[in-house]
């Protein structure tokens, strides 16, 4: 599932590229990728208590200006972010990129998520993008806070499940799905988690069964669960009527 990039990368029109790092690197490349980084990435990152934490979000951040900076064609030191009232990151400018099929006129759309030391990326054209990622920790209390968050379906689906491990990838699988989706759309965990429902069955084009009771609205999203690492559970939410052509990428030094 996880390749070696190519030394020339292509995102075309109907793929969504997904990359997976490890965020636990050598100092000595967690400085290099802080001077890629914007002043106020530098604060942001000084505002980290434990060095383990501010180093982990150096290193997110320094890899997803080198990725960006590949498919555009320019120096990660030259992108600058914009963000959106939720804290949603974007590029601030339309970027020529050196994508075959792609112009000036073009938007790389991007979007990120990490837990533990694991950090990964979605990037796609034009289209709104969403990565939620979690690690599968014990959850004693999931029926509760399914039954506070989720919608009366998928809270009832959680209380259906009696073994512990099946519970908790369960959850995981639909908290991921949603917060995807909101981090697509750009409203984060500000947006309602009960006002959309999510399905898990295999092979879908979609996992979204209705959007403030509407089912047509979901023709429009494409969700995709997958496993990045044993212990870990993803989704990504795409913006898009068809199937995407999916790739998955391991960055390392």
């Amino acid at each position: 599932m996880w390749q070696i990039p190519p030394k020339t990368l292509t995102l075309g029109n109907n793929e969504v590229h997904i990359w997976r790092t490890n965020l636990d690197l050598n100092l000595n490349f967690v400085e290099e990728l802080q001077s890629f980084l914007s002043e106020d990435e530098k604060i942001r990152a000084e505002k980290f208590y434990f060095p383990k934490h501010r180093n982990r979000y150096i290193v997110g951040r320094g890899v997803l200006r080198l990725i960006l900076a590949q498919y555009l064609g320019i120096k990660p030191t030259n992108l600058k972010f914009e963000y959106t009232n939720r804290g949603k990151p974007y590029l601030s400018t339309n970027l020529s990129g050196n994508l075959s099929g792609n112009n000036s006129e073009t938007t790389l759309e991007f979007n990120l998520s990490h837990s533990q030391e694991i950090g990964l990326y979605g990037f796609t054209w034009q289209r709104k993008i969403g990565v939620d990622l979690e690690f599968l920790r014990p959850m004693p209390d999931a029926d509760k806070i399914a039954k506070r968050f989720f919608s009366p379906k998928e809270s009832n689906l959680i209380s259906s499940i009696f073994h512990p491990k099946k519970q908790q990838t369960t959850f995981f699988q639909i908290w991921t799905a949603k917060e995807a989706y909101l981090k697509a759309t750009g409203d984060g965990l500000g947006g309602c988690l009960d006002q959309f429902e999510v399905s898990l069955i295999p092979d879908m084009t979609t996992g979204l069964i209705e959007i403030k009771g509407d089912k047509i609205l979901t023709s429009n999203w494409y969700l995709y669960h997958f496993m990045p690492l044993a212990n870990y559970v993803a989704t990504i939410a795409v913006e898009s009527q068809s199937i995407l052509v999916q790739k998955f990428w391991n960055w390392s030094i």
